[in-house]
């Protein structure tokens, strides 16, 4: 009897299982044999569907970056063509506790960001997502500037100030929980953002 056709939702499933083992412990602690209990699954189909553990977390990393691409997409729907919206939209993406936030992945992604800096295999999906988001930004913050009157040739420096301070507080609301209160990181960032565009007004005004 033929297999199933059921390769995409077991590779989620296996997905699923290394983002809850990185989520509570470690990519390190994340062995096969973890990622299978964590995904209800048995080794072996896990060896099936990827090749090694580092397969998986790439693949972690394209799923990741889709949902939050996802949830930037749904927030710039409603935010039409107003530049602060859109800007805001872009940080409640990323940083806001709402009712499709994923408190896992963000865990996940700020150790999928150590793991980056060690493996070329991971640095690869990872550098282009940030990329992405980086153009982003300064095409969102130049908006901003523009709709202000302002001149835009810091935009780019200021969009990576800010995906500076994203990645930051996802790193320290893991590292130190508490230090950001729950629920506040968006608002946090977003008057950084101000501040980031008022500092590089001010400049042009000197």
């Amino acid at each position: 009897m033929p297999r199933p056709r059921n390769t995409a939702a077991r590779r989620r499933q296996i997905t699923d299982g290394l983002a809850q083992v990185m989520a509570d412990k470690s990519y390190g602690q994340a062995s096969i044999n973890a990622i299978a209990k964590a995904a209800g699954l048995g080794s072996g189909l896990v060896h099936y569907h990827f090749e090694n553990k580092q397969a998986i977390l790439v693949a972690l990393v394209e799923r990741l970056v889709a949902g939050l691409e996802a949830r930037r997409e749904a927030r710039l729907a409603a935010a039409g063509d107003d530049p602060w919206a859109r800007l805001d939209a872009f940080v409640d993406a990323f940083a806001a506790l709402d009712a499709d936030a994923d408190p896992a992945a963000v865990a996940c992604w700020s150790r999928i960001g150590d793991e980056a800096a060690r493996r070329p295999e991971v640095a690869v999906p990872y550098r282009a997502a940030v990329d992405r988001w980086h153009g982003a930004l300064t095409a969102d913050m130049a908006a901003v500037l523009t709709a202000e009157g302002q001149p835009t040739d810091r935009a780019a420096e200021a969009a990576a100030g800010l995906l500076a301070a994203i990645e930051g507080a996802f790193h320290l609301g893991q590292a130190a929980p508490g230090i950001i209160p729950a629920g506040a990181a968006a608002g946090m960032l977003k008057r950084m953002a101000r501040g980031l565009l008022s500092a590089d007004a001010a400049e042009a005004g000197r």
